[in-house]
């Protein structure tokens, strides 16, 4: 489940500021930009005000042999809705006073803090993270640890929420993050629209049963396997058995659970969870069924069944869930 302390209004034209700095990787500066970044036109999805800054602008190096030219300082922060450290240098060294600093302010009125990668450091360093459970890269998670004890490491995830800071494990999970981010923002359906433009999985299994829209796995060479997942897929409002599964999938119980885990890196329990729940989200956010109907049709059975999960895997109602997201007035009690 995610670790998910925050509630975030109706989204208008929000201001993120990305901070880069001397030696950075081209890729880790890219995250941000490629999820809140883009051309958004054709994907139904408001456009960000996205800024990179730097503590001192101008040119600055990459770790890839070229410079970039950054024309903004560290006044951007104090507007910016969202603040974003992708990364930080390789051997975590400490961050400008100026910086921390400013970060601290922008906590203070209420910005949400993002630390990808080693930026995890930066947000330590300000005491952003202190009491909070927050993650790194793997490699350094170790590290994190022993000069922040006041920070709770969580190796095994790929991103963890706090509400108000939020942290990402290495390299691509900064993508996971930010796909989380623009789903809390803009909705589940607006981040598999990004996450397909970018051809990559809305959610990558990971660690703690973190939930984002999961595709329909690729098939490996098996086509009975993914035929029947699409067909699972269309009839979610059907029980479905491990046993039944196999059978139609024409395998053996064991190789179909072998097969499955190496498909999805997941069980068939929790991966029909998920679809069970993304479908549901598309629901709420694009129709007006009554939440029992929705329950029915996505395989729970029950209102109070698919509240129970919903609470579990997102933190929050289907009802409030509609009124955050959705296109059209509740008319559900929650």
């Amino acid at each position: 489940m995610i670790r998910s302390n925050s509630s975030q209004p109706a989204l208008q034209r929000m201001t993120l500021a990305v901070v880069a700095f001397d030696g950075i990787s081209p890729f880790h500066l890219s995250v941000p930009w490629l999820v809140f970044g883009e051309n958004r036109s054709g994907l139904g999805i408001p456009d960000f005000n996205v800024l990179t800054c730097a503590a001192e602008p101008g040119s600055l190096r990459t770790a890839s042999g070229f410079d970039i030219a950054v024309a903004h300082g560290l006044e951007v922060l104090r507007d910016a809705d969202i603040v974003i450290v992708p990364s930080w240098t390789d051997d975590c060294a400490a961050a400008p006073p100026a910086l921390l600093d400013a970060l601290r302010q922008a906590h203070r009125r209420g910005a949400r803090i993002v630390g990808l990668c080693l930026g995890a450091f930066v947000l330590a360093e300000a005491g952003l993270l202190n009491g909070k459970t927050a993650t790194t890269h793997w490699y350094c998670a170790q590290a994190l640890a022993e000069r922040y004890p006041a920070v709770r490491v969580d190796r095994d995830v790929l991103y963890v929420d706090e509400g108000s800071v939020l942290t990402s494990a290495g390299v691509a999970a900064g993508l996971d993050c930010c796909l989380y981010l623009l789903r809390q923002l803009c909705g589940a359906e607006a981040a598999n629209r990004v996450a397909r433009r970018l051809v990559i999985a809305p959610h990558r299994q990971g660690g703690q049963a973190q939930f984002i829209e999961k595709p329909l796995p690729v098939s490996h060479g098996d086509d009975r396997l993914s035929k029947v997942l699409e067909w699972v897929a269309s009839h979610l409002d059907q029980p479905h058995s491990i046993d039944t599964l196999a059978r139609r999938a024409a395998m053996s119980r064991r190789s179909f659970t072998r097969h499955f885990r190496q498909a999805t890196g997941t069980t068939v329990v929790q991966w029909l969870l998920n679809q069970r729940l993304a479908r549901a989200q598309r629901m709420l956010e694009t129709g007006e069924q009554p939440i029992e109907a929705i329950a029915q049709q996505v395989g729970f059975g029950s209102a109070l069944s698919l509240r129970q999960h919903f609470r579990l895997a997102l933190n929050t109602s289907p009802s409030a869930y509609r009124k955050q997201f959705g296109k059209l007035a509740p008319r559900d009690a929650a």
